[in-house]
Order: C-alpha cells, then structure tokens, then sequence
C-alpha cells in the first residue's frame, strides 16, 4: 500500500545546542531550529506533503507495470517448495510481450529523436542565422559529451510505462589537470638548443548542459495542473538522493548556494519519509530500490526534497519584491533547510519538463501505454501459466493402487529400471490390476492458441504490431505481399509518428529551448566546434577550408527558434515513388532547370538511411581552373563534354 503521509515529520533533531559559522544568504535566519527556518521548512514539507498524497494513488499501478516490464511474479508457496526440489522444472512466468511492445516503441522514438543533431535551431533574422548554426553544434557536443541520449530514452520509457516521464536540464562544469606543451631554448658554446617539456595544470575542462531524469515515484508536481502544464503550477519538485560526503564537497566550492550540511551529521538516519515507498522493479534481484527502506551502515545516503516554488518574496519574508518570482529550495532529511535562493533562469521556466503521450488534458499522472495493456497481459499470463501448471501436473505419473497388493516403497523410487515387488496376497494372481494409470485430460491445450488472439490485440492497441518490432505475418490463406507489408508498417508508422509529435511538443521543446538559453546564459569560456552537418557548406564560405572553428559566448548571443521535429524517422515516409521522381526530373532538361537534382538525391539517400552523405560531395574550392584553346573549348563543346556556364 502507498505510504500515507499525515501531518509533519517526527523525526525533527534539537539543534538548540549545536552551531556552525554559517553566513546565509540574503541576511535571513536560517540556521536549523530557529523560527524562520522552521517556518520555512513547514511550508516546503506541506507542499510536498500534498503533492505526494495525490501521486502515492497511483503506485500500485506502477508496481504492477513494473512487475510485468521486469518479467517478475511472486511464486505461491507450493511453487516455492517445488523450485527448491526441483529448479528445472517451469514455475508462473510474466510472459514478456509488454516488454517486446516497449522495444518497439522505444526503438521508433529513439530513431526519431536521436538524428544528429538533436536539437536544431535557425536564426530570428538574417544576421542571426550564422550564430544559430554555431549555438546548435556547441550543443551538439554537449549532448554528446554529458551523455543525453541516454537520459532521453530513460525519460522516453518512463512515459510509456508510467504515463509520465520527468527531466531536469542542468548546467555542468568538470575540472581536470590538462597537458600544456613548451619549449625551452639555451645558448651555450657548442650553440643554441632546446628542450621541450609538458607541464599539467588544473583548469576547466568542459562546461555544458547535461539532462537528468526524475523518478516518478519520487516526483513532486503541483497536482492541480494537467502534465503537459506543469509550467503553470505554483510549484514544482522532486526526491533527490545523495549522500552526505557528495555535499559537503559541493558546500566547499565557490558560489556553490549551499549551507547547513554540517548539522546533518547529528541525524542517524537521513533518507526521507518521501522515499519509503519505491518501485518495486528492482526486488526481485536487489538494488537501490532495497536501500530506500533499509537504513546502510556502510554509506550515508541524505534524501533532499529539491523544490521550485513561485512565490511572492514579502509573503514568505524572503524579500520586498510584490510580484510573484520562482524560488529553488532543497530541504535535506525532511528537517535542514540546506539551499534557499532565487531561481536565476533567463528563461523564466521551471527547469523540468514532462513527456506524456497518453495525455488527456486533465490528469498530472495520466496513464501509460503499458498500463492501457496491462489487463490484456494479465489475461495472457494466466493462458500460459495455466497450461505449464497442467502439463506440469500430467507428465507425473498419478497411480491408483491396492496398497494391500502392491509394496508401496517399492513404487515410490524414482530409479529407472526399478523392481516393484508385490505383496505375498498378491502373489499368483497376476499384475494387470494391481496398479492402474489415472486417465489425464488437457484441458489447457487450447490455451497457447487463444494466446495468440491476445497478443494481436495487444499489436492493435499498442501500434507496435509485429512488422514494428522485426516479424512478419506468418498466417494468413495467402502469402504476404509486398503491397501488403508496405501498408500495414505505414499504419503504424503513422501512429507511432502522433506520439512522437506530441512528445517532441511536450518534452523535446522545451528542453530544447533550455538548453539553447543555457548555453547562452551560463557559457564563459570558448569552444571548439566541428564545421560539419548540414550547415557545413554555409559554414565553409565563412570561415574557409577550415575543420574547426572558435565559438565564443558573443558568437551565439543571437535571437533563435527552436525547430521542433515532425516525429518522423529516416526511411519512415519514403516511398519506391521517390527513385521513379528523381529519374523523372533527371531525364528531362526542363525539371532540371525547376529542381535542384543534388537536393533531391541527398534526401533520397537519407530517407534510406545513410547520415554521411556530404561525406561524398566533391570540394568545389579545391577545383583547379583550366584554360583551353578557343578551337579545342569549341570541339568539347561540340562533343557535349562542357556546356556554356548557366546553361
């Protein structure tokens, strides 16, 4: 059952004796137990209070998603007791076909977003236009380099099987000891020498966005928004687990905005009451998800409910602004106060944003595309598990038998070629009616067959039908036909392509335009970019033949749209029509004057799916100019070998 929270934490610790030399922001009085940081903390507990009462509802959902995506059900006593006798013979399963549906789907979205680059951006006006193609590569590199692929599909799998799924753009910066080359010249009397050296020095080795997902069951929205508005609700969190070593490091850096890490020390146990109740995806074999409800003697994990609140600073004597602005608050162990200031983003966003797919409009926790299939799966369990436990009952052997006549031990031995011995009443009379084969019915053989019924109304409901996840019909009175095959996979391109477009609006966008106001906002140093992508030719006749170019922040402080993708995936929408188009145009002087031929071929070829096609275009700056007799340019012309320029 969901953790019910009621009233305030109990756990509170009397700091009344303790105190460190802590110089809080902004003048305030924060120092745990006194009476604005307790009144503070009440504020931050009750928001997350009501936010976690309403999204507890739907753990037990979840956890039965969860069980069903990590293929795991609890065994019945009886089945517990024949695994240990026995581990080769078969138990109750979670037949997998949720989870093949989910490859699927992921696979499609990630096709989709995962295009180089994944976000793209064009300038406002004309002279924005060159820094948008320098913004959109030094982002590129930043999703390369923090890894945000991989975030994204987490957050993608999130969504289909919960209904919802969180993610956090951030701002990273990584120090490191760099190699710094140098020469040293002498003079002496056999001459001048020199010597090279390599010095390392500490220095800022990147800086950039990087994307975080947010558990949903550890996530604190406003319940009185819809998911695909959580813009507009009055606050927006998260349960965040660190530990206690991690913080105190961050408190020592310059400008790092925290405090009061120190009095966290003086708690045992420092989780949160929030984080008891987790996912159970991870009991069947173990995890993080078992250290949430079990205290560890060996780390010293610290629970910080992380939390953005729009507020009015003097009602909250935070300030004597009357206008409402965003806060950041981190409240650790449910009792410390440990970062209070104002959110700075440029943006004016709450930096989170929410893919939903199945989004209704109404709901902060819509549900998910697996819980949609999760009675049909069930349905498919039972079929499967049911006729595993009959054929598991009828290959034993079920004897009915005269004990009088027969030596039971004796029929009891699971040895092969055993010897059965009769009993001295039995003896003379035969054995043909001493012990009898009880007659087994299988009354599950059609089981398997009507699961097939089931799994092709789960390929209906999902959109993710067996050509969508690499099979082929294989019944039907007839073969499959080409025709057949292209239509059936561009019905469920084409909706698998809707969801796409609702995520790229929700969640793509506006982590898209994050980043891009990040980058501007946060960058300090200069950045090596590759001239490369589909702005390369624009790109070369700026800044010539060379590979790579400066960017600095005055480069990309420019006016951007973000371009949000149309949910298709390479090869997605191309048709055989487009190979009998461009054979069209190509053979008649008339389209070729009309359409740019090389445009046409580039897109066939990445329809298809090749991603490096500039690869192969010739360098049109490296062309040596040739100069000809006016009767040998006449004879080439006449042969058709040049043609006049413009024509």
């Amino acid at each position: 059952m969901p953790y019910t929270i009621i009233g305030e934490p109990s756990r509170y610790t009397d700091y009344s004796n303790v105190s460190y030399d802590y110089k809080y922001p902004n003048g305030l009085d924060l120092k745990p137990g006194s009476d604005f940081h307790d009144k503070l903390r009440s504020k931050i507990w009750l928001r997350a209070q009501e936010s976690r009462n309403e999204i507890s509802k739907r753990f037990d959902s979840w956890n039965e998603i969860d069980k069903s995506l990590t293929t795991y059900i609890p065994l019945k006593d009886k089945e517990k007791i024949l695994k240990k006798e026995d581990p080769t013979k078969p138990v109750s399963i979670i037949f997998p076909y949720s989870y093949s549906m989910l490859e699927a789907l992921l696979t499609y979205m990630t096709m989709a977003f995962f295009q180089d680059p994944i976000f793209r951006y064009e300038g406002v006006d004309d002279e924005d236009t060159i820094g948008a193609m320098l913004l959109e590569q030094v982002i590129k590199i930043h999703c390369i380099k923090t890894k945000v692929p991989l975030a994204i599909h987490t957050i993608l799998r999130d969504a289909f099987g919960y209904g919802v799924g969180i993610g956090i753009p951030g701002w990273t910066t990584k120090f490191g000891r760099v190699p710094i080359r140098s020469t040293a010249t002498t003079e002496g009397v056999l001459g001048t020498s020199s010597e090279k050296f390599v010095n390392f020095i500490d220095k800022k080795i990147f800086e950039g966005n990087n994307l975080s997902s947010i558990d949903p069951y550890m996530w604190l929205p406003d319940p009185s928004v819809s998911s695909d508005r959580i813009q507009d609700g009055e606050f927006n969190g998260w349960v965040d687990r660190d530990n206690y070593m991690n913080m105190l490091s961050e408190e020592s850096q310059l400008n790092s905005g925290i405090f009061n890490v120190k009095y966290l020390k003086h708690k045992t146990d420092k989780r949160s009451s929030l984080s008891m109740d987790q996912s159970d995806r991870q009991k069947k074999f173990g995890g993080s998800a078992d250290s949430s409800t079990i205290s560890s003697t060996s780390t010293n994990n610290v629970d910080n409910i992380k939390m953005y609140i729009n507020l009015i600073p003097s009602e909250w004597e935070l300030g004597s602004g009357e206008d409402p602005e965003k806060w950041f608050f981190c409240l650790s162990s449910d009792d410390v106060i440990t970062q209070c200031e104002r959110a700075d983003h440029n943006h004016g966003m709450y930096p989170m944003a929410v893919a939903s797919p199945e989004y209704d409009g109404y709901s902060i926790t819509p549900i998910g595309r697996m819980e949609v299939l999760y009675g049909l799966q069930h349905t498919l369990d039972f079929l499967f598990n049911s006729h595993v436990a009959n054929v598991r009952k009828s290959i034993n052997d079920m004897l009915i038998v005269d004990p009088y006549l027969v030596n039971i031990n004796d029929l009891k031995s699971p040895e092969p070629g055993k010897l059965i011995r009769l009993r001295r009443p039995a003896w003379g009379r035969g054995v043909d009616k001493v012990v009898q084969q009880l007659g087994v019915q299988d009354i599950t053989r059609a089981n398997i067959a009507d699961s097939t019924y089931i799994t092709q109304w789960m390929d209906r409901i999902s959109g993710a039908d067996q050509s969508m996840q690499g099979s082929l019909r294989q019944g039907g009175p007839e073969r499959l036909t080409g025709a057949e095959f292209q239509g059936t996979r561009g019905s469920a391109v084409s909706r698998l392509q809707r969801l796409a477009m609702i995520i790229g609006m929700q969640f793509m966008q506006d982590i898209g335009t994050m980043f891009a106001v990040h980058t501007q906002q946060y960058m300090t140093q200069e950045t090596f970019v590759k001239i490369d992508g589909p702005y390369e030719q624009q790109l070369r006749k700026i800044y010539g033949d060379k590979n790579s170019v400066h960017v600095s922040p005055y480069d990309i402080s420019i006016n951007y749209d973000m371009i949000v993708r149309d949910g298709s995936i390479p090869g997605g929408n191309f048709s055989q029509s487009w190979l009998q188009m461009f054979k069209i145009v190509s053979d008649s002087p008339q389209l070729m004057q009309e359409f740019d031929v090389t445009r046409i071929f580039m897109y066939i070829a990445s329809q298809l799916g090749a991603k490096n096609v500039g690869d192969f275009k010739r360098n049109l700056n490296n062309i040596q100019m040739t100069t000809m007799p006016d009767n040998q340019v006449q004879d080439q012309l006449k042969a058709g070998n040049i043609v006049p320029t413009g024509a």
